[in-house]
């Protein structure tokens, strides 16, 4: 190979990557653990089954009480993250609407 070829860029369209904007993966994750956290709880629950009649907490209510409280985590930091993507796009249109008005 010469030096020649190394140095010719393939023909095409260039690709620009950009980064993606903060709070995004915050907010798509915590929206993944508010839906999923309750499911999983009902399923570890059914998997334990109906406790004794002796046990002061049944097994089934108390993963699904703690799928739900985990759930309600997933909520909050998917709303941590929704703030951060508004906080975001609102600096950058107004440093759009400066950059206009200069």
């Amino acid at each position: 190979m010469t030096s020649n070829e190394i140095d010719v860029p393939e023909p095409g369209r260039r690709v620009v990557l950009e980064s993606t904007p903060p709070g995004l993966w915050l907010a798509l994750l915590g929206g993944a653990l508010a839906v999923l956290a309750p499911l999983l709880g009902f399923l570890v629950g059914s998997v334990f089954g109906v406790g004794e009649t002796t046990d002061s907490v049944d097994p089934m209510f108390l993963s699904l009480f703690i799928g739900i409280v985990v759930g309600g985590v997933g909520v909050l930091v998917a709303l941590a993250g929704v703030n951060r993507l508004w906080k975001h796009s609102r600096n950058a249109d107004a440093a759009d609407e400066d950059s206009r008005l200069r």
